[in-house]
């Protein structure tokens, strides 16, 4: 007998093929909020879950359900204490994104200290005279700090060392100063990044004990010509005090790619300041992470239900209480 795959949000098709080349029957779902997701995975084995939330009520409905794999690095969205305590494995991709995300961030480094957005609508409007009034900043030398060096974080330190010569300062709250990457001089604290860096740079797990842990008083540590960028998870940053900070000038700028609530609503305060760029939370969302992350889910809904354990696994349900 064929197991089933709910899939409630498309993905790239070879994600796909690889599962149907390996038996495995695939349901797209028919729609994304938990009631549809609970009403779908009733006959389903397997869940492949991008960005759609999965309390308890989807693994309580899910009585054959054995894994579900995020396709992607962030959890947050997936109830995996009740997925545990009922048996389901949780896997994720967390080799698929690193690079494309670092990516990202290193754009918006650039995109912040060169001005690109402001001279871009300034040539668009016909103001010439910009070239000389808007001036942009020079990287090399300039102090980066990262907050959090997992895989993302530490790509991001390389990048930015090596390719453009800045000094790197990191912190990572679940690392010992041993563990750190030799990209970045570890920093003690939170604060000392903040406080020293040009940039600073977020890379850590949402939820839980980092949520709102960048605040209105880690902003007032900047330097008044620093960017902040935050490329991670919206609740991590207490978005008042963020906005508050660049409408009082208390940092030069900064690039969102995950808010709070998401979408946000056209009237959220960020949409209207100029020295902001706004992404719609797809710093992994290339053609070519898209096929990574869906193969990679896929490969840990195969490894478990092929009786193997799971390549990336975030729990282990033989060990649930």
């Amino acid at each position: 007998m064929a197991y089933n795959v709910l899939i409630p949000q498309d993905v790239a098709q070879p994600g796909k093929d690889y599962l149907r080349e390996r038996g495995y029957e695939i349901k797209m779902g028919s729609g994304t909020t938990a009631d549809a997701i609970a009403a779908d995975v009733v006959d389903c084995d397997a869940i492949l879950a991008r960005t759609a939330s999965f309390p308890a009520k989807v693994f309580e409905a899910g009585r054959k359900l054995k894994v579900i794999s995020r396709h992607g690095v962030g959890v947050d969205n997936i109830d995996v204490a009740k997925a545990t305590e009922l048996g389901v494995w949780v896997t994720f991709a967390p080799e698929s994104n690193a690079n494309t995300v670092a990516e990202h961030a290193i754009g918006c480094i650039l995109t912040l200290a060169r001005n690109f957005i402001q001279l871009d609508r300034a040539t668009r409007a016909g103001h010439w005279g910009i070239r000389d009034k808007l001036l942009g900043a020079d990287l090399a030398g300039k102090v980066l700090g990262i907050v959090g060096l997992g895989k993302i974080g530490r790509r991001v330190a390389q990048k930015a060392s090596r390719g453009l010569d800045m000094q790197v300062v990191g912190y990572d709250p679940f690392l010992k100063p041993e563990q750190m990457t030799e990209f970045a001089a570890p920093a003690a604290s939170m604060e000392e990044v903040f406080r020293s860096a040009d940039f600073v740079s977020v890379h850590i797990p949402g939820g839980g004990a980092t949520k709102g842990i960048v605040s209105g008083k880690l902003f007032a540590l900047m330097k008044k010509t620093a960017f902040f960028i935050n490329a991670s998870r919206g609740d991590v940053v207490a978005e008042a005090d963020l906005i508050e900070a660049l409408r009082a000038g208390t940092i030069a700028g900064a690039a969102i790619d995950v808010y709070e609530k998401e979408p946000p609503q056209q009237d959220h305060p960020l949409m209207g300041m100029d020295n902001v760029l706004l992404t719609p939370h797809n710093a992994s969302q290339t053609r070519e992470c898209m096929i990574r992350m869906a193969l990679h889910a896929a490969q840990g809904i195969d490894e478990v239900l092929s009786g193997k354990r799971p390549t990336w696994p975030v729990n282990d349900p033989a060990k649930r209480r």
